[in-house]
């Protein structure tokens, strides 16, 4: 399925080509603070069609994600990492596509924090 997704002011959005039924919740600092819920999907499956301004990036701990976020309203749409095999991958803040059913997503947790 296609998802549009962007950030809230709309300067940063973008499709993703991906059969999400499912989201990560991490209770890692920066996901649990952000309130992130996460879908892995390869790299290439995400393509920006709209970048007003440049996105900001942070990456902390390990430095697996950078954390992507528009320096103009701070939404963070998406990050993006390479997974334990070496691929390209964007970890997609779900929250942040349209038309995505958030209560029909199998929520997994992840106990971020031991791993910090």
């Amino acid at each position: 399925m296609m998802y549009q997704g962007s950030c809230h002011c709309g300067a940063v959005a973008y499709q993703v080509e991906a059969d999400i039924s499912s989201a990560l919740s991490c209770n890692c600092s920066i996901c649990s603070r952000k309130g992130y819920l996460l879908a892995f999907v390869p790299g290439a499956s995400l393509t920006m069609f709209k970048t007003d301004v440049p996105l900001s990036s942070y990456t902390f701990n390990t430095h697996k994600i950078k954390h992507q976020f528009c320096p103009v309203c701070g939404c963070a749409p998406f990050g993006l990492g390479v997974d334990p095999e070496g691929h390209e991958v964007a970890a997609l803040n779900v929250r942040c596509l349209e038309e995505i059913d958030l209560d029909a997503l199998e929520i997994h947790k992840y106990d971020g924090k031991q791993s910090q």
